[in-house]
């Protein structure tokens, strides 16, 4: 705005002040006076697609071959994820994936869900979001914890962050950002 009356002051250097100021709030009321506009801010995390529902299990290669063999499921090799402290094995289905983990570690978060769930179970859920911060610019101010405020790569290679299962019906909760609505491929 500064440039566009400087610009105007230039034009009217010779007429009075009085014109001068009338011709910007003028071209201000009618929108010619060029400004940076300003974005709305995101006001929902815009979730999409369930991405996979993660499972620990307490043997990896049986509940593998189980999917596989069993079920005839693809699933994927193992694959350490030494940031989460997991093994992953990726059960791929026609319309979403399930994410097999095991403790990488003995300081492993599955580690403990396994101490108080020794048979396994549903650890979490992921649902796909277009920009991580944006969503967790969203989801703070409502009051919903963040188990990390700062994005991780995940197992696909994918920032990820986690939502405290008590802000969320019990569930631990896992936004990933995915490009332009795709699904990842494992």
């Amino acid at each position: 705005m500064a440039l566009a009356i400087s610009v105007v002051a230039r034009l009217f250097r010779s007429a009075a002040p009085a014109i001068c100021i009338s011709a910007t709030r003028r071209l201000h009321a009618t929108g010619h006076i060029w400004q940076k506009a300003e974005q709305p801010a995101q006001q929902t995390a815009q979730v999409g697609r369930l991405n996979h529902v993660a499972i620990a299990v307490p043997d990896l290669a049986k509940a593998a071959e189980r999917y596989r063999s069993v079920l005839g499921a693809k699933v994927s090799e193992p694959q350490p994820v030494p940031e989460h402290g997991v093994t992953v094995v990726f059960v791929e289905l026609p319309n979403t994936k399930i994410e097999l983990l095991h403790p990488l570690g003995e300081k492993s978060p599955i580690q403990r869900f396994l101490e108080r769930n020794p048979s396994g179970g549903i650890h979490h859920m992921c649902l796909e979001v277009g920009d991580v911060k944006k969503s967790l610019a969203a989801l703070t101010p409502k009051g919903v914890r963040v188990l990390d405020p700062e994005p991780k790569i995940g197992a696909h290679g994918n920032p990820v962050v986690f939502l405290h299962p008590k802000d969320n019906d019990g569930v631990l909760m896992e936004l990933e950002q995915v490009g332009s609505g795709s699904s990842t491929a494992s």
